[in-house]
């Protein structure tokens, strides 16, 4: 028996509500079917029983699926609360992506007429109109792509919800890229995880006292201050995200580190220091957009002295949305820009960098959005009232759907270790350490 035989047999669709009219009108585009029990705003229902149970509050959620189709129409329903998911959302998700590889829905290519029914049942259902506004919490960004003014916009969009909102979602060191996981203990915690990737980073780029680090998107300060209380090291980090720089300061000034790190808040395109003796930057590269990255590449490049290291984490992906999707690129991180690992090594050996080991950490990252998404949820009554619904509903799409993607092999991530070389030398050693591991 076929997947849609399975689906069909367990079917309860009856009457003629607006439900049923759109699980028969939705058939041919999605080869069967529904993979979801759908609840309508009358009240009627269609779909499998024993499916996740996904309810139309509204006309305008179906309005929205006409104007947007698939992801951003979805998300944008779902955002604004006229389309609801019941229970497990990450199951759900996962339960239609499922449907849609087993019956290969990309290949379905629907016919005129079954354009036209679904436009007639939504005509009928009044979700035929003018297009709506999009949420308040979808971005919107002016200028040209990858501007300094237009960046700033989009690290303003993201990162300067506030301060005390990430603290609902990240571990006490503010590390919001994947940890390092070094255990499956019980009581080992992402901020264990990402203790262990600062020690990971500071090896391999072989820190020690009164090193000069320069740490490129230092986020909410966690690799600086680590590098400057564990390593010894001399940190400036530099941030477009002025909550962040607030943030880093007030805990320089509780752990009595001026003397060692310095935040700016600063484009890394206008860094005028050279000479450091390593540099980092960890999960700020896919930001910097596909034409700019060979600048962003250089300047790596020509802030580290000749024979010193550069570590870069940085996502990867393949595909035809290197934003990450509508839902993300409208929503998260507008402008972002991935690329297959391979494809970024090649940009960075571009500027003159060696690249000299490639560290994939995928698996880690599911964990690592694991703990986000438990705390999340663990905070959702406070985190409901510092952001309102529609934001704390975004957030909570954006980190099952960013689980998923590291689950499935959608993205990547990776530690792409180089050095600038100094007349064909440099002081890393030809094998990996053992420190390392």
């Amino acid at each position: 028996m076929t997947t849609i035989d399975r689906v069909e047999s367990t079917t309860a669709t009856t009457g003629s509500g607006v439900a049923v009219q759109i699980a028969n009108a939705l058939a041919p585009f999605v080869g069967g079917d529904l993979p979801v029990r759908l609840t309508a705003w009358d009240g009627s229902e269609a779909g499998p029983v024993d499916a996740p149970h996904v309810t139309l509050r509204s006309p305008r959620a179906l309005r929205r699926l006409l104007r947007h189709p698939g992801e951003l129409g979805a998300a944008q329903a779902y955002v604004t609360g006229e389309l609801d998911v019941e229970g497990d959302v990450d199951a759900a998700l996962t339960h239609v992506w499922s449907v849609a590889h087993e019956r290969q829905l990309t290949g379905i290519r629907p016919t005129p007429a079954a354009i036209a029914a679904v436009l007639k049942v939504a005509r009928a259902a009044g979700a035929i109109g003018l297009p709506l506004p999009a949420p308040a919490s979808q971005a919107v960004l002016k200028g040209r792509l990858h501007s300094v003014g237009r960046d700033r916009q989009a690290i303003h969009h993201h990162y300067d919800l506030s301060n005390e909102f990430y603290s609902l979602i990240l571990d006490p060191h503010m590390a919001y890229s994947c940890g390092y996981w070094r255990s499956d203990a019980a009581d080992y915690t992402v901020e264990d995880a990402q203790r262990d990737k600062f020690e990971l980073v500071g090896h391999k780029l072989g820190l020690a006292p009164g090193m000069r680090l320069l740490d490129v998107g230092c986020g909410w300060g966690s690799m600086s201050l680590y590098a400057a209380e564990h390593f010894g090291a001399q940190v400036t980090g530099v941030t477009i995200a002025a909550e962040q720089k607030k943030f880093i300061d007030a805990r320089i000034a509780e752990r009595g580190l001026q003397d060692r790190v310095e935040i700016r808040l600063q484009d890394y395109r206008e860094v005028p220091d050279s000479d450091f003796d390593a540099v980092v930057s960890l999960e700020m590269g896919e930001h910097v957009g596909q034409d700019n990255y060979p600048t962003y590449a250089s300047v790596l490049h020509d802030r580290v002295r000749p024979g010193g290291r550069v570590l870069v984490q940085q996502m990867s992906r393949r595909g035809r949305h290197p934003g990450g999707g509508p839902f993300i690129e409208s929503f998260i991180a507008p402008d972002m820009h991935m690329r297959p690992v391979g494809e970024t090594v090649d940009l960075i050996e571009g500027s003159g960098l060696e690249v000299r080991d490639v560290h994939a950490m995928r698996e880690h990252y599911v964990r690592t959005v694991a703990a986000w998404h438990r705390t999340f949820e663990d905070n959702i009554d406070q985190v409901v009232a510092l952001v309102g619904e529609e934001v704390a509903r975004v957030w909570r799409l954006y980190l099952v759907g960013g689980a998923m993607a590291f689950r499935d092999g959608r993205m990547g991530v990776d530690q792409i270790l180089a050095v600038r070389p100094d007349r064909g030398t440099s002081d890393l050693e030809p094998v990996r350490p053992a420190s390392w591991s």
